[in-house]
């Protein structure tokens, strides 16, 4: 396919199905798209920037438990950048339709450079305190909620509908690799084995990743959007995205079922885990990392699973069993002793993880009107992340009072409970009968 094929601005109102005719055993490969220009930029930006996350994640958790060795102190900055992310992510869903999602993406990477530019210079020089990352964190937020809505609404514009499945394979390999396999391992290194312990320098590294993204960003080609300023306010924007989502149960429902499983699962991850590692298991920020990075072969391993063949014909059930799957495997944290534990619990988890996202990212993209989503992008993540907050602010006290150990068990059966359960959801699997996306 030439590199300068897209996805027509004026595409149906009607989506093609999931399981694209022809793509069952002589399909494209997983890596057809980057036979697309704009796609390898895309893919060269991402995974640069998230290999800038996957050090940031060991850093601001080594940093902050240095600081505050408290898992409530971690709770608070995670709080602070996850609450201006959920506010905002409307008002990003609406700017990514309106405007060219190319260059809401490259505002959102200037912010989120800035604010962890900012980390680490505080850090080099001695003087960050913990207020000073949870200010810079809410800036990071905001920078979260432009970029996500953006993203995900801008790969059908460049991508073919029946290479989406490869497409979203190929990112579901490039995120953990960035984020949770590389990255950390990096972070890690950075840290423990040339830093002395200082974590300023992988803030710095984290910052230049940014800069590159958006620079990226830059080479691909605009696409003007469709002006919907003509057509209504923001508001009446937001309004048509919401009628959208409450039309098709398979979304609407996935949506809550996210809501309710990241409330409980969300916090011992994040928070948590770091905490275990450093003080249950003795590890220092080296193992942090390969933790992360072991989670992050095994989402990589089943992103590989996923583009080396076709949608699920019962992808719904498909994409919670593996949900619901990597949600039980939160219990046995409470029982390791061993790093090389740790390390095999997030491979599992991950993995599981990843193939039901690979499903979700290409039922929105193949099901969702290119008109409407950038709004239905950011509604899932508002739904799906909006409790969030919460589980951040709950798990430092709750693990307090309760125990890290209890708070593993109890998030792995509370988790697993709020998956399966929506599976009985009436009209959830419709669309595995063949059910119009427009019905």
């Amino acid at each position: 396919m030439s590199e300068h094929t897209v996805i027509p601005e004026t595409r149906p109102s009607t989506p093609p199905q999931p399981a694209a005719e022809g793509t069952e055993g002589r399909g494209p490969k997983l890596l057809a798209p980057f036979a697309i220009r704009d796609f390898r930029l895309l893919w060269t930006a991402m995974t640069v920037s998230l290999l800038g996350d996957g050090i940031y994640m060991v850093a601001l958790a080594w940093e902050v438990y240095r600081l505050s060795n408290t898992p409530t102190a971690l709770s608070v900055v995670s709080v602070a950048w996850s609450l201006p992310m959920v506010l905002c992510l409307l008002a990003g869903g609406v700017l990514s339709d309106r405007f060219d999602r190319r260059k809401v993406m490259i505002t959102a990477d200037v912010l989120r450079g800035v604010a962890i530019a900012g980390m680490g210079v505080l850090s080099v020089t001695g003087a960050i305190e913990l207020w000073h990352i949870v200010v810079l964190a809410i800036v990071y937020g905001v920078g979260q909620a432009l970029f996500g809505p953006a993203f995900g609404a801008i790969v059908p514009d460049i991508v073919p509908p029946g290479q989406l499945i490869q497409a979203n394979s190929v990112d579901s390999f490039a995120r953990p690799f960035g984020e949770r396999l590389a990255g950390p391992a990096i972070g890690g290194f950075l840290i423990g084995g040339l830093a002395g312990g200082e974590a300023g320098p992988a803030f710095l590294i984290d910052a230049a990743t940014f800069a590159f993204s958006a620079v990226i960003l830059t080479m691909i080609r605009t696409r003007p959007r469709h002006d919907l300023g003509e057509r209504g306010s923001a508001f009446a924007d937001v309004a048509e995205g919401f009628r959208f989502v409450r039309a098709h149960t398979w979304l609407w429902g996935t949506l809550l079922s996210a809501s309710l499983t990241l409330l409980f699962v969300i916090g011992p991850f994040q928070v948590l885990l770091p905490y275990l590692i450093k003080n249950k298991l003795g590890g220092g920020a080296g193992d942090i990392g390969l933790v992360y990075a072991a989670g992050g072969v095994g989402a990589i391993c089943g992103a590989i699973f996923m583009g080396r063949r076709p949608l699920p014909r019962r992808h719904i059930t498909f994409m919670y069993v593996g949900w619901g799957g990597g949600m039980l495997l939160l219990m046995p944290y409470a029982w390791i002793t061993e790093v090389w534990q740790a390390m095999a619990l997030e491979f599992g988890a991950w993995a599981l993880f990843t193939t039901g996202l690979v499903v979700w990212m290409t039922l929105m993209h193949t099901r969702v009107p290119s008109e409407l989503l950038g709004r239905v992008t950011s509604l899932d993540w508002l739904v799906s992340i909006g409790l969030i907050p919460v589980s951040f602010a709950l798990t430092g006290p709750v693990s307090e009072a309760i125990g890290v150990e209890m708070v593993f068990i109890a998030s792995g059966i509370l988790g697993a409970a709020a998956t399966f359960g929506f599976l009985l959801l009436p009209g959830i699997r419709d669309t595995e009968k063949g059910t119009s996306a427009s019905a």
